[in-house]
């Protein structure tokens, strides 16, 4: 039996999907591709087959409720600093500094432009 990680797809809640897609384009330079699934406007992150790691969506409906509470998705960045740097000049906060988490890297955590809680990871 082949072992699989158990997460496939995040999506991260958002009031506006403009203002949202234009911060995350912004600060990691991600093209995102526009659809309606099940009645909601998404902004899909990209996705390369057979690639490490996993996708997901930026999400407008009804029951999406951007917060800073629950899950936190990390994503990998080359320079926690100048991705925090990016962060505030694009109106967002840092909620958490660089810390370090021993062998395992570097984390941060910020505050987007929806008023989610974002983690970050360098190695």
């Amino acid at each position: 039996m082949q072992l699989n990680n158990p997460v496939r797809y995040f999506e991260i809640p958002v009031a506006d999907l403009e203002r949202a897609t234009a911060f995350y384009h912004s600060l990691f330079d991600f093209e995102f591709e526009h659809a309606v699934i099940d009645g909601h406007d998404m902004a899909l992150f990209p996705s390369h087959d057979n690639a490490a790691g996993i996708t997901g969506a930026l999400v407008k409906g009804d029951s999406y409720v951007p917060s800073k509470a629950g899950a936190r998705l990390y994503f990998h960045t080359e320079d926690i600093d100048a991705t925090l740097l990016k962060v505030l000049s694009l109106g967002g906060k840092v909620l958490y500094p660089k810390t370090s988490i021993g062998g395992f890297g570097w984390v941060a955590e910020f505050e987007d432009s929806e008023g989610n809680c974002i983690a970050l990871h360098e190695e």
